[in-house]
């Protein structure tokens, strides 16, 4: 397969699932979702969840979606809360919440009851843990990766060593208002900025690619949105540590990482702390965005691990 092909959107429609509110967001969230079934005369090997990063929304797997459902496999692709297409609530951005959104989404929308490959990215890894966390019995596999995980030590010593280097916008974000005030009508330059920065294969981002994140997070109470996301770590690591007093998570799990990133390091030492089975993939030719910089490569380690774990 080579890096990029033509994107068969064919078989992919488009959903909302509209979620009742819980005692942390009381709010109602609609998640908007990609969904992709595998070919008629392919038998199904089950489903993989696709949780994005930041700053950008399930546009991030549009190279990969297809040939994972031509594997075999139903692709689900969502929106996480507060990005994309879906809801912009003002509280909610607690990983667990997150995490719990998806599933609603999974065992109640699709009525899904066997267990998934759940598959995330950046902030999409950190939803992705929490999910294996409080669902194992729904979950057959955790690849994640590309994120410093709250909580624990690898995430603890990447912030303190990051300040001045790829994680300063870690402390930016957690400013109350300021990031909204001084990114507004610069959501592109902005959002250009982590791709000039945390990018191997620049080939891989068209300024369209840009502007199309750019004009999500423009929406109203989009960049606020995203910024939560950040300013709910210091509960996130109080949730992942609280989760782990109870053992590591017995849920398979593999971090996912491009070779050319500057977490790769990270990733493995915060597997192994949250994990009792643990494997690493790392992309080839990949920088931070390994699903849109090596496409062919994700789908590679994906198909692998969820093979292993069916």
């Amino acid at each position: 397969m080579a890096y990029f092909q033509e994107i068969d959107r064919s078989r992919w429609t488009s959903h909302r699932a509209n979620l009742s509110g819980t005692p942390s967001s009381p709010t109602e969230v609609t998640i908007h979702y990609i969904l992709c079934h595998p070919p008629s005369n392919i038998t199904s090997k089950g489903t993989i969840l696709l949780i994005h990063g930041y700053p950008e929304t399930s546009y991030q797997f549009r190279h990969v979606i297809t040939p994972l459902a031509d594997a075999g496999y139903t692709v689900v692709a969502p929106d996480y809360r507060g990005a994309g297409e879906s809801s912009h609530p003002r509280n909610g951005y607690e990983k667990v919440q997150m995490a719990t959104d998806l599933h609603e989404v999974i065992q109640t929308d699709l009525g899904i009851k066997d267990k998934i490959h759940v598959v995330g990215h950046d902030i999409g890894g950190m939803v992705a843990h929490a999910y294996a966390a409080q669902f194992p019995k729904d979950t057959a596999s955790v690849a994640w990766g590309e994120c410093p995980l709250p909580g624990t030590d690898a995430y603890n010593n990447a912030v303190k060593e990051g300040i001045t280097g790829g994680l300063w916008h870690f402390v930016f974000h957690w400013q109350t208002d300021l990031p909204e005030a001084l990114t507004a009508g610069r959501e592109y330059i902005y959002i250009k900025s982590f791709y000039d920065r945390l990018c191997y294969n620049a080939s891989a981002f068209s300024p369209a690619d840009v502007e199309h994140y750019a004009s999500k997070f423009a929406q109203p109470g989009g960049m606020r949105a995203g910024f939560d996301v950040y300013r709910a770590f210091h509960q996130d690591a109080e949730d992942n540590l609280r989760m782990l007093k109870a053992g590591k998570c017995k849920v398979p799990s593999m971090s996912l990482m491009g070779e050319k990133s500057f977490l790769v390091t990270i990733a493995n030492q915060q597997n192994e702390q949250m994990y009792e089975t643990t494997s690493s993939a790392r992309i080839p030719g990949s920088g931070h965005w390994c699903a849109e910089e090596n496409p062919a490569g994700f789908v590679e380690a994906v198909l692998k691990w969820t093979k292993k774990n069916s």
